[in-house]
């Protein structure tokens, strides 16, 4: 499978009515990594062999931010699907995704706030299905949002994550110190689902955009 992420950006910049402009849009940029053309990561970037697949549901605008880690994942993971969340009117592939009987769907959220009885810190399999890993992307607050907002998403599992370590994201601020980038939630999803070798090739992926990303903003200043 190709990059959903950059599929579903693709088509949100056909759709749109006027142009997008993220911060630094006036930098010359690889279409693929979005990061500026001298500092591509994209050399020997391939997808790992997984019994997963991931869902990143992105709230409004995400696609488009160069700081967005949610594409990193869909480097590395070959089933992977990203859509435009909608508060009233979900994009019917995805409902169709979600009710596919040939995926085990997981919200990847955490537990605060989430009726107990749904929540769960083990990947525990159903034979014959692929575990499906849905991910909220988006600021802290949007995700919250997206979660409340998203009845469709109410009947599945939250695969809830409780980081060991300070975030190392550094790519936008969060408000609290403890939050994760959507590529860190996921390389310990990984992990836990024991992809070993997806999520250190991911880890891997991060640091690498991690740093060029910075290394960008400190040679603007």
């Amino acid at each position: 499978m190709t990059n959903s992420v950059l599929k579903l950006r693709a088509q949100q910049i056909a759709d749109a009515k006027r142009e997008y402009k993220a911060r630094g849009s006036k930098l010359s940029r690889c279409e693929h990594c979005l990061l500026a053309q001298s500092l591509c990561i994209c050399a020997g970037v391939e997808t790992v062999p997984c019994d997963v697949a991931v869902c990143l549901l992105m709230y409004h605008n995400e696609s488009f931010k160069p700081s967005n880690t949610g594409r990193l994942i869909a480097d590395i993971v070959p089933q992977n699907f990203a859509f435009r969340w909608d508060r009233t009117d979900p994009d019917p592939a995805l409902l169709a995704l979600l009710e596919d009987s040939r995926y085990q769907p997981w919200v990847v959220f955490p537990e605060q706030g989430v009726e107990p009885q749904r929540v769960c810190t083990e990947v525990q399999p159903i034979e014959g299905k692929t575990p499906l890993f849905i991910f909220l992307d988006g600021t802290w607050r949007e995700a919250k949002k997206m979660m409340r907002k998203s009845p469709y998403l109410d009947g599945f599992p939250v695969l809830s994550i409780a980081p060991e370590q300070v975030s190392d994201y550094r790519l936008r601020i969060a408000p609290h110190e403890h939050q994760l980038g959507t590529a860190e939630v996921a390389i310990m999803v990984l992990e836990l689902a024991e992809q070993h070798q997806a999520a250190t090739k991911l880890a891997e992926h991060f640091i690498d955009f991690r740093n060029a990303y910075l290394k960008g903003k400190r040679s603007k200043l």
